[in-house]
């Protein structure tokens, strides 16, 4: 005991030296790897929302009638250009994280090179999201469509992906778990090989399909360097459809750092969350809160959890959303508020879809709908995880040395601390984690 407490003594020193280079307790710096699971990552990612129709933009008139920089698609969808108070304003607003999809193609050079001017852009914006303290998720995007050629022309289709990841993989190596991979969007999944509308006639194929590309994702990711081989990464499902994805014929891929979860996207009913007018395969719902509404968006819910967060594996609910034309303010207002509920209530991170000023202003970058954002808040109180116990670092229920060990290390650089134990270990409570709190914990003991 009496040797214990010499160690201590000396490292309360050190680490009272430290003081003036104490770091938030919320969150690492960027770079940092933390000892965490990729659920409790997805619990930490909290409410999510998407910056949509920017840099997904795509078409051959942008190229035709653009200047040809990186500026001239983030604002061919409307989007004025992106700056950093706007992304600030996402955080201020309450979100913890962004979701950045992305065309690649554009400008894109021979052998599938991806445009430096573009990758900057969209780097800009990650960094600028990483110093508001968000959690980002960057994907690979419709991107013209070009995937829907896999079933045809898979050779070429596979080394453009494999191209694609390869390169992102190596402009990101050294960021921090607080960016997350995307596999793909919402176009793993082909009807040319299977319409699941018209039996069971190549689904088996269409499904390895997906299965393979996804895995072939992961294995792109973990043979990378840097931080790649423990980047928490998100797995696309099925078409991002809750019912193919829960199909059994839907496998995640083979992890070796077992950090990944699955992402799918929700707009059901689709005459309200997708129509704004009338169709051919539907009519137009302007209206949502039925009980036969909230028995859907519950039995959907419900599917995700079972299949998945019970077994250990993270969701994201990467889209999420509706229009407001036509559409009655209340059931929006309800319908959003609800489906967020429904997804954090069952420890997913639901991420808003979101284009210029539907719900954010990206002038005033503040939310159009202050009651939206208020009930969006509430959400959160009612549903964060408990705040951890003053000087319980280690998470195990009680204060005593072994914490003291963990600060230690943690002050010495040894090792990281999760955003909880990071929490804990604030034993002043001021927003720092410093060599003060390691003397105000040995005082405790």
């Amino acid at each position: 005991m009496k040797i214990c407490s010499q160690i201590i003594a000396v490292f309360c020193t050190a680490a009272v030296a430290l003081t003036s280079a104490g770091v938030t307790a919320s969150a690492e710096p960027a770079s940092a790897m933390r000892d965490m699971t990729t659920m409790e990552l997805v619990r930490e990612m909290g409410l999510g929302i998407n910056l949509g129709n920017t840099y997904e933009s795509c078409g051959d008139w942008i190229a035709q009638w653009g200047d040809g920089t990186p500026e001239s698609y983030e604002t061919a969808w409307g989007s004025p250009v992106i700056t950093q108070e706007m992304i600030q304003g996402y955080a201020d607003a309450g979100f913890h994280t962004l979701r950045v999809p992305v065309a690649w193609s554009n400008l894109m050079g021979d052998n599938y090179t991806i445009s430096s001017a573009y990758l900057g852009a969209v780097q800009e914006v990650v960094d600028w999201a990483l110093d508001s303290d968000l959690h980002v998720i960057v994907n690979l995007h419709y991107d013209g469509g070009w995937l829907a050629n896999f079933p045809t022309d898979k050779e070429n289709c596979m080394t453009k992906y494999k191209r694609i990841w390869t390169q992102l993989c190596d402009a990101f190596a050294d960021y921090g778990d607080y960016l997350v991979f995307e596999s793909q969007n919402e176009e793993l999944g082909w009807d040319t090989l299977w319409n699941r509308w018209g039996g069971t006639t190549g689904k088996e194929e269409s499904y390895a399909l997906v299965n393979e590309i996804n895995q072939t994702f992961v294995d792109i990711v973990r043979s990378s360097g840097g931080n790649n081989p423990e980047r928490h990464l998100l797995i696309s499902g099925y078409g991002t459809d809750i019912d193919l994805t829960c199909d059994s014929l839907f496998q995640m891929p083979q992890d070796p750092a077992g950090r990944c979860a699955v992402s799918v996207h929700y707009y059901t009913p689709s005459d309200f969350a997708i129509l704004e007018e009338d169709a051919s395969w539907g009519t137009m719902r302007s209206t949502w809160g039925t009980d036969a509404d909230f028995t859907q968006l519950n039995h959907y819910m419900d599917m995700l959890k079972t299949t998945f967060v019970d077994k250990g594996i993270p969701v994201i609910i990467g889209e999420y959303g509706c229009p407001k034309k036509n559409k009655d303010a209340d059931s929006v207002r309800l319908f959003l508020s609800s489906v967020c509920e429904a997804a954090y209530s069952r420890e997913m991170c639901p991420v808003l879809w979101d284009v210029t000023d539907l719900h954010y202003n990206r002038s005033t970058c503040q939310m159009n709908d202050s009651v939206l954002q208020e009930n969006f808040r509430n959400i959160r109180e009612k549903y964060q995880p408990e705040t951890p116990a003053a000087g319980d670092v280690n998470q195990d229920g009680a204060c005593n040395l072994a914490d003291t060990v963990l600060l230690q290390k943690y002050l010495l650089n040894q090792m990281n601390l999760t955003e909880k134990q990071a929490s804990a270990a604030d034993v002043q409570a001021d927003g720092t984690v410093n060599g003060l709190d390691l003397v105000t914990l040995r005082a405790m003991l």
